[in-house]
């Protein structure tokens, strides 16, 4: 008998004869309003079906954004790198080099309308790709994210263990076409998220692969993304 998460994630999956998603990785830093300029298009090219479903892989120079639900005491630093004001769902986060963003640009009009399943199947791509590298990603039900546990900590006052984020979500749709992302902290500079509180959760850190122990490239993450991708999502262009 299949798991409720083995239908949520195979109800992403195209419902009909649609092309295998556009895979574009860029090299470099991304400007960020370059990114939100790119997305915006080809949002609006898939809605009118002159453009294939795309996840594009970036990596931005330092930045924060906000997200709609963002707080003004959560930017504790605001002239330490700019602020995007940006219209994904989500509070404050950090963007930089040695961190993998994933632009998700997708028609859920052909897979799944529902947003928190959909929200589901990104942490679960997330937590496929993060089992690759023998590392247990974990959901939240009050915290969106993936996070790892850190029992090598002092625990929290409650008794739980010490945990920190290593992926964040933030989506927004138009027309069921969904476009920003996730993020994994490869080997980003941890210290950037000290300027804000990294999606108003307060009282936890923020961990990376490379601070985890693991010699992993953003190379062996790109391979990993793509091939959990197409288990969650469907096919890719190869």
């Amino acid at each position: 008998m299949k798991s409720n998460r083995d239908d949520i994630v195979s109800a992403f999956f195209p419902t009909g004869e649609t092309a295998a998603v556009e895979w574009l990785i860029s090299d470099g830093l991304t400007d960020y309003e370059t990114a939100l300029t790119f997305m915006e298009d080809r949002v609006a090219a898939i809605r009118a079906g002159t453009a294939r479903e795309l996840v594009w892989l970036v990596e931005h120079p330092p930045l924060y954004t906000a997200g709609t639900s963002a707080k003004d005491g959560d930017l504790l630093a605001a002239d330490r790198f700019p602020v995007y004001a940006t219209g994904r769902g989500g509070e404050y986060t950090y963007h930089g080099p040695g961190q993998r963003v994933a632009y998700v640009m997708l028609d859920l009009k052909q897979r799944r309308e529902d947003i928190r399943a959909f929200v589901t199947a990104l942490e679960q791509w997330i937590i496929a790709t993060l089992a690759s590298f023998n590392v247990r990603g974990e959901r939240r039900e009050d915290r969106v994210g993936v996070w790892v546990t850190r029992p090598e900590r002092p625990a929290l006052p409650d008794g739980s263990p010490a945990e920190d984020k290593i992926a964040a979500i933030g989506i927004r749709l138009r027309k069921w076409v969904s476009f920003h992302g996730i993020s994994i902290n490869v080997e980003p500079e941890l210290a950037h998220f000290d300027g804000i509180v990294p999606c108003g959760v307060r009282g936890h850190g923020v961990t990376s692969l490379v601070d985890l122990g693991l010699p992993v490239g953003m190379d062996d993450l790109d391979r990993a993304l793509r091939e959990t991708f197409e288990d969650v999502f469907g096919a890719v262009e190869r």
